[in-house]
């Protein structure tokens, strides 16, 4: 594994390799030998980041079979950091340049298969493995660890409460989340997440006056350690991502498996991969009215409740392990046939 994931917190990027190395640790410790960034010579060579320096690897023989795990595309970054040329275009062909160095690709969303044959890649190499999250770091907690927690915020039992979790960035619909709480003054919104790209966040200093001057309601908590995030989505009433663009938010994956009613803004991706699981909205005024109607009506999250458990049991570590297992042995039989 060669990975700079878990060196910023708060990316989805980090969370979803977290959930692969203890995936392999607690199914397949005896089957697979495991090392994290170790340049000795190896069978498989899996990529989670686009690091100068895993790149040069790449040239060196004892990588074997090259395994490149796309998280994003050039396209995809747009909105969430700001460079300026000709730096933007070279870092983006950069990234493309990092990919066609693998022997084999892996996309937690299929819609990114045909952008990535668009950018000249060979569709063959390409397989989809979705995310997952370990119901042992997001599950459902008890009604007294709820209100305990809430307590705790100094959120009444009564009080309804969206919560929605990410950068702190344009592209993850933070300015619709910020204009819902003004719009709802009587209910309580938490955004979890920060500015993990620092200044050159795309807008940093529009949203930094946002969280210095937010209403009475909304609550930016900034970047939260994973292993507490698990109460925030147990105490809100709905989870709501209202993101532009998305791949395979872990996010979302995290509020299913606590049990979370889920909101999301109406995308091509979602529908590939999570249709039926979730509440749809085309915009801003979807979001306000579905809100509103949960808010005085709150019987009708029951069903969505359901809906999450059932993409939960989906999407379960259990499920992605037979996947992941099958997906190394076959590259590990390619690598021995290819020697």
């Amino acid at each position: 594994m060669f990975s700079s994931a878990d060196k910023v917190a708060g990316q989805g990027v980090g969370s979803a390799y977290k959930e692969l190395i203890g995936l392999l640790k607690d199914y397949f410790s005896d089957e697979f030998e495991v090392k994290i960034n170790d340049y000795h010579a190896s069978d498989l060579s899996h990529y989670h980041t686009i690091d100068p320096q895993f790149y040069l690897s790449t040239f060196s023989k004892k990588r074997g079979r090259k395994i490149g795990y796309v998280h994003f595309l050039p396209e995809t970054l747009e909105g969430s950091i700001k460079l300026p040329e000709p730096a933007k275009s070279i870092f983006y062909k950069y990234v493309i340049s990092f990919y066609k160095r693998m022997d084999q690709i892996v996309v937690v969303n299929p819609t990114f298969i045909d952008k990535l044959v668009a950018h000249g890649l060979d569709r063959n190499k390409i397989k989809y493995i979705p995310n997952f999250v370990s119901t042992e770091n997001f599950y459902e907690k008890t009604a007294t660890e709820k209100a305990d927690f809430r307590k705790k915020l100094g959120i009444p039992e009564d009080k309804f409460v969206v919560f929605g979790d990410g950068q702190v960035q344009e592209r993850k619909g933070v300015d619709d989340f910020y204009k819902l709480a003004q719009t709802n003054p009587d209910i309580e919104f938490i955004w979890a997440g920060g500015f993990s790209f620092g200044k050159i966040t795309d807008g940093y200093d529009r949203y930094k006056d946002m969280i210095d001057n937010a209403p009475d309601n909304m609550k930016f908590t900034g970047i939260v350690d994973r292993n507490d995030l698990v109460n925030y989505y147990n105490i809100c009433d709905l989870f709501l991502l209202p993101s532009y663009d998305e791949l395979f938010p872990m996010s979302v994956l995290e509020a299913f498996s606590c049990g979370a009613p889920v909101l999301l803004r109406d995308l091509e991706l979602y529908r590939a991969i999570i249709d039926g699981y979730y509440q749809k909205a085309d915009d801003f005024a979807d979001m306000n009215a579905f809100i509103n109607k949960a808010n005085q009506d709150r019987s009708i999250l029951a069903d969505y409740k359901k809906k999450s458990k059932k993409a939960a049991n989906q999407y379960s570590e259990d499920n992605l392990s037979k996947i992941w297992y099958d997906f190394y042995t076959s590259q590990y039989n390619i690598a021995k046939r290819d020697k």
